[in-house]
């Protein structure tokens, strides 16, 4: 067997199958960003590593990032997250926009990561973002987006859930449990991997990253608080907001969740499958000081992002993936002999000219031959022209499902096929 050069580690194919799914997640992704009246929009694939040095942490930048020099020696990485490009983008026409902004977008990303089942180097990612209103109303809008595109691809709040947490509230419960304002930073990192560890093993991390027993103790009665959502305003009208929404039965307080990108200023959130992995589908928080890093005037925003491969193998496990068309085809010409193979064109032509999707079988063959590619493809319907029917000024249209066949007039043949597509698309 001749050697075949491997695609890069990491990396994705989209086989037709596989490209189904991912124009399925798509067209939900549209369809609830539209919803909520969300204009699409997009950045570069290829972005300064200034611009995520600030503000989006040291991991990211040192470990995740694809950076290498251009040819005039700049250090520059193939997008890992989309974010500080937005907000790079709101800041260069800042006045110039109206807001608020509601903007979506879903593109490729890159993430030098460990390849691994739900986790690959090259993803396709869902962000969205609600920029220019620094109140409940915009984070309650956005998690409900969450809740409203889990329902319309078919889970339930018994099988995924929104996690919300609110990043100020944290920083009082932290302080209040002793811990200095200077260690903030390494506590919330502690918590954002606490799902990594078995849980003694996290405690001894702590007690190692310099938290003292007493402080541990008071930080883990924090984190599992189930009413402590109650002690925040922002986050008590954001539930409330939820509820009017009617995505309430989704959602969840955890104190667990604070999110580790440095941008994140107020409300934070992840979804989660309920089953035992509990993986992560999507997350996003309140920003409050990205553009004016990014060089613009203090605005807020709030968004999330979802990557495209988490989902798909949660909803296949579930068992609710859709079912796909093998084909996009509805319709195949038969092809009698090379003299009569401009007649079936021509015919397909007539039928593409009236919307209705159709291939030619690409050579002479035995119609046993043909019929049996078409159904290797799920094509529904078949056309056989030839001699005899080009001399009644028919063609026969043959359902290959029902092996049932009919002759049809070639001047109402649109018409009649038309109806018979439509009917059993």
């Amino acid at each position: 067997m001749k050697y075949i050069i491997q695609s890069v580690k990491g990396t994705r194919e989209f086989y037709p199958d596989e490209m189904a799914v991912r124009n399925w997640l798509l067209q939900n992704i549209k369809a609830v960003s539209a919803l909520y009246g969300y204009q699409e929009y997009d950045g570069p694939f290829i972005e300064s590593i200034d611009l995520y040095a600030a503000k989006s942490g040291e991991e990211l930048v040192k470990e995740q990032a694809f950076v290498f020099k251009d040819r005039g020696g700049k250090l520059v990485t193939l997008r890992p997250e989309l974010t500080p490009s937005l907000a790079r983008m709101v800041a260069q026409r800042q006045h110039q926009l109206d807001y608020p902004l509601r903007w979506w977008s879903f593109g490729p990303f890159w993430r030098y990561e460990k390849p691994q089942k739900g986790r690959s180097r090259e993803f396709f990612q869902w962000n969205i973002d609600l920029v220019g209103i620094d109140s409940p109303m915009a984070d309650a809008e956005i998690i409900s987006i969450c809740a409203e595109f889990f329902r319309m691809i078919g889970l339930l709040p018994s099988e995924v859930k929104v996690l919300v947490n609110d990043r100020i509230l944290m920083d009082t419960a932290i302080q209040s449990s002793g811990i200095s304002l200077d260690m903030k930073k390494n506590v919330l990192n502690l918590i954002d991997k606490i799902d990594k560890f078995e849980s003694r093993a996290w405690e001894e991390y702590a007690l190692e990253q310099g938290l003292s027993s007493v402080q541990l103790d008071k930080l883990i009665h924090v984190l599992h608080d189930e009413d402590l959502y109650k002690q925040s305003t922002t986050l008590t009208s954001v539930m409330e907001l939820l509820d009017a929404h009617g995505v309430g039965d989704y959602i969840q307080f955890d104190a667990k969740v604070v999110r580790g990108l440095d941008y994140y200023t107020g409300v934070v959130f992840e979804a989660r499958d309920v089953g035992e992995n509990a993986r992560a589908i999507l997350g996003g928080g309140h920003y409050d000081n990205l553009v004016e890093d990014i060089g613009g005037d203090p605005l807020a925003g709030v968004g999330f992002a979802m990557g495209d491969v988490v989902l798909p193998i949660l909803v296949e496990e579930m068992g609710k993936m859709p079912g796909f068309a093998i084909s996009p085809a509805q319709v195949i010409v038969t092809v009698f002999d090379d003299e009569m193979l401009n007649d079936s064109v021509l015919i397909a032509k007539r039928l593409r000219d009236a919307g209705i999707r159709t291939q030619v079988y690409p050579q002479t063959a035995k119609l046993g031959k043909q019929f049996k590619f078409a159904g290797k493809y799920a094509i529904p319907y078949a056309i056989v022209y030839g001699p005899d029917e080009a001399e009644k000024g028919i063609v026969q249209l043959k359902n290959l499902q029902t092996r049932e066949q009919e002759i049809v007039l070639i001047d109402g043949m649109v018409e009649r096929i038309k109806g018979r597509v439509l009917k059993n698309k």
